[in-house]
Order: C-alpha cells, then structure tokens, then sequence
C-alpha cells in the first residue's frame, strides 16, 4: 500500500459500514423474536416425549461422567441471597443484556452490528427446530435428580405452571438460548474491541452457564448444543475488518503510549497512532 492508494480506500470505509436504516432493524429485531416465541409456542403438546428425552439427557450426562448439576445448585443454595442473584440474574439480564449489546453495536460499530444480528438471527432460528423434533423438560422438573426449582422456591419467577403457563413453552429446553446469546455478546465485544480488558466479556456466559444449571433451568447438554450452534454460524458468517476509523476510536478511549527517546534516554507521553487504512488485511 502507498500513500495513492490510501484515499481511494478511505473513501470506500464510510459506504461499508453505514448505518443500517433504524425503523427496518427494530422490525426485525422485534419480529425475530415474535417469531420465536410464536415457534416455541407451536411447539408444545409432548410432554411424554420431553420428559423421556429428559431421563435419556440426564444418563447420557452420568456415562459421560460431566459434573452433577446437584453440586453447582447445592452451592447456590448455601444462602438465600445467593440464590435469588440467581433466580434474578436468570429472569431479568437475558433479553437486556442481548438488546443493550445489538443498540451499542449499531452506534458504534455498524459493520458489526449487521454480522451479530445475522448470527443471532440464524441460532435462534435452528433453535426452533429443536422443540419440534426433541422436546426437553428441563432438570427442575425431573424426579429423582434431587434438584430443586429454585425460581419457585425462592423467587423470583418467570415460568408459572405449566399447564397453565401461554406465554412460554417450558418443554423445550434444548438449546439454551440463555447461554447461546450470552456467549454471542461476549464474542461480538471480543471481536468489536481493542480493550485490553475485553476477554473479561467471557465472564458473562461463564455466570450465565453456572446459572441456569444451577437453578435447575438447564442440563450441560443444552449449553454444549447452543455452543455448537453458535460456531456453525460463526464459521458461515465471518465478522467484519475493522475500520481505522474504529481503531482510531480506541486509541482516543485508551489513552497515549509511552516510548522512549534514544537521545536522551527519557521516557515521553504521545498519542497512539491510528493503523493505516487496510493495513494487517
């Protein structure tokens, strides 16, 4: 690359990460997730099939010899408060946390926007398969695993019983989109990002995983389907080249660089510089 080239290709970065228009993206995030409410909804009705699939999770989880969920909720249960962080951890920071990571990465960083909202899309919609084909009670409701229901014990609740719960589908466990979705912003702020502090994103799908085994919502096996769902979709879709311009962005948000002087054999303060256009491809 030369200094010719570099205008040329600055011109181009503008047009490759427009802003999608907003009306039509908050049609399609809100219809993405009617959509698969409505599917999870469709679903329902095997209830005998859910819960032999349960018993067949469950021993397949034992010969493979993964941690019991008993010992991940028997520490949750060590306190009351602990517990309910839990329960409210499950219920309240899943569509929040997913809906704050699209709005950041519309505004910030559009290219990006565009690539996780197509991965999102494309996981939640294999996940619409699975209820039909496998349904799943999830651990909370099989006996003789010793599990509790936490969110029923100890508040709080978004699932009311079952026969009379319309606005979920609780036979269809398998994947958890919680863990899914999780483990999608942690990736798309790893990959957005230059912070030297971003790998701590994975905290949030680590939490998220210890909490929906732990309160008895979901099996290992549900976390490990959503996972594999997920990097089919990383490895189709691949994420965009950051800009300069983005770079650039994070050099101002991260201060300056230190270097020093051979002449005098001082250290002194300059700004990062932004990396040049295309450069690293």
């Amino acid at each position: 690359m030369n200094a010719r080239t570099e205008p040329a290709e600055a011109e181009t970065e503008p047009a490759a990460t427009a802003r999608p228009p907003l009306l039509r993206e908050f049609l399609l995030v809100a219809g993405l997730f009617l959509v698969y409410k409505l599917g999870r909804q469709l679903a329902t009705g095997h209830t005998g099939d859910a819960f032999h699939n349960a018993h067949r999770i469950w021993d397949v989880e034992r010969t493979a010899h993964l941690p019991h969920e008993t010992s991940v909720q028997s520490a949750l249960l060590h306190g009351n408060t602990l517990v309910h962080l839990a329960n409210t951890y499950y219920a309240a920071v899943h569509f929040p946390a997913t809906l704050a990571f699209l709005i950041w990465l519309y505004l910030r960083r559009p290219a990006h926007y565009v690539w996780a909202r197509r991965i999102l899309a494309v996981v939640t919609a294999a996940a619409l398969v699975l209820p039909f084909v496998f349904p799943l009670a999830p651990p909370r409701m099989l006996p003789g695993t010793g599990l509790v229901d936490t969110a029923r014990v100890y508040g709080p609740s978004v699932y009311g019983p079952p026969s009379s719960d319309h606005l979920s589908n609780q036979f269809a466990a398998m994947p958890s989109l919680h863990f899914g979705w999780a483990l999608m912003v942690a990736i798309g702020l790893i990959t957005a990002t230059r912070s030297r502090w971003r790998p701590l994103w994975l905290l949030h799908p680590l939490i998220t995983l210890l909490v929906i085994v732990g309160t008895a919502n979901h099996y290992w096996a549900d976390a490990m389907v959503a996972a594999a769902m997920l990097a089919t979709a990383l490895a189709i879709i691949h994420p965009p080249t950051r800009t300069a311009a983005e770079d650039q962005s994070d050099t101002k948000t991260h201060g300056t660089t230190i270097h020093r002087t051979e002449a005098c054999g001082t250290e002194q303060p300059t700004p990062e510089r932004p990396a040049l256009a295309g450069a690293g491809r």
